[in-house]
């Protein structure tokens, strides 16, 4: 094969299908491909996110817990019965996971508000089989999750763009389309330019315009990631879509005896169910409250925007075929989500 950027016919091409040294060339070819190492991880059919509360939800007591979980179970027990009716002979493998805000608001000792969480899920036929730290969505251990995925951003460029507003990685937004532009007069004694509304790229007769801050950055202080960019990493670990440098991130991580009193010290992911199917999947389905639409609109507007490494979308689609399991080509189309709660 010849390596990329090695145009057909010239000496070294003729020498690499010959196997003869072309004359005067030294230079030894490799495939980039065949030196990467690429890990692999373990894959659940789907994965159930049971909840994402926030410090004020658990200070309403173990009741309010309970409530939640009550408004999950029919949607995990119909979720099961929907993949077994679609892959008859197939036992689905489904887990389940819970993320804990720790990166905005720091409460309540590890311990205590896993306890509360798993007790009230039990009360309700649910077990949870991982729970995630939301700041380990930024940084997990040595591997900054966050970075990794806004240096995949890759923007869609509406028509027309002439270059005037500040490139993404600069100002942090990121929309779907054409921002409005305001009524301007660009020289003395010309008409001020007409107001253009925004519009989406791929409207449908009619725009659905969305711009989304992916971060905040005080001068000389600390990047605080958005709830939405976070939501979109959490996503694509989900997915098992994450590498470094071709290795897994954020492995689940189960602990023995106590756990620590400082929820920095907890794993990102954190194994509760010894016996729990793998974490990430090839679909992921989230149980929400309706306050998180506006979060989950902008997470989707965000991942139609990540380039996710070819390789890592082909490893896991071959996987897919090989249990009869037909993937869909964009990653937001391997995410459902259910938002129950008003009755």
């Amino acid at each position: 094969m010849t390596p990329r950027g090695t145009p057909r016919g010239t000496p070294a091409a003729t020498a690499l299908r010959t196997g003869a040294e072309p004359e005067g060339l030294t230079t030894t070819f490799t495939e980039l491909e065949a030196e990467r190492r690429l890990a692999g991880v373990p894959l659940s059919h789907v994965s159930i996110e049971l909840g994402h509360l926030y410090a004020e939800d658990f200070e309403r007591g173990p009741a309010y817990l309970r409530d939640q979980f009550e408004r999950v179970r029919p949607w995990v027990e119909t979720l099961r019965s929907l993949y077994e009716r679609r892959h008859p002979g197939l036992r689905p493998r489904i887990s389940t996971c819970f993320l804990i805000d720790d990166y905005f608001t720091r409460f309540g000792e590890p311990a205590e508000v896993i306890g509360d969480l798993t007790a009230a899920a039990a009360d309700c036929d649910l077990r949870i089989d991982y729970l995630a730290r939301e700041s380990g969505c930024a940084v997990a251990g040595e591997v900054p999750l966050a970075e990794i995925v806004e240096r995949r951003l890759v923007p869609a460029p509406p028509p027309g763009t002439d270059g005037s507003r500040p490139p993404l990685h600069e100002v942090g937004w990121l929309c779907n389309g054409e921002r409005s532009t305001a009524a301007s007069a660009d020289e003395a004694m010309r008409r001020p330019a007409p107001w253009r509304p925004p519009r989406e790229n791929t409207a449908r007769q009619h725009s659905i315009f969305v711009d989304v801050e992916l971060w905040s950055e005080p001068p000389g202080g600390r990047r605080l990631w958005s709830c939405a960019f976070l939501a979109s990493v959490w996503q694509l670990l989900r997915l098992g879509l994450l590498r470094y440098d071709g290795a897994a991130v954020a492995r689940p991580v189960t602990w023995e005896g106590d756990l620590p009193a400082d929820w920095e010290e907890v794993p990102p992911i954190l194994q509760l169910n010894p016996a729990a199917r793998p974490f990430s999947a090839y679909r992921t389905m989230s149980v929400l409250a309706p306050r998180f639409l506006p979060v989950e609109g902008a997470v989707r507007t965000i991942l139609d925007q990540v380039a996710v490494d070819e390789e890592v979308l082909r490893q896991i689609a071959d996987r897919g075929s090989a249990e009869s399991i037909e993937l869909p080509p964009a990653v937001v189309d391997r995410i459902a989500y259910v938002f129950a709660g008003g009755f």
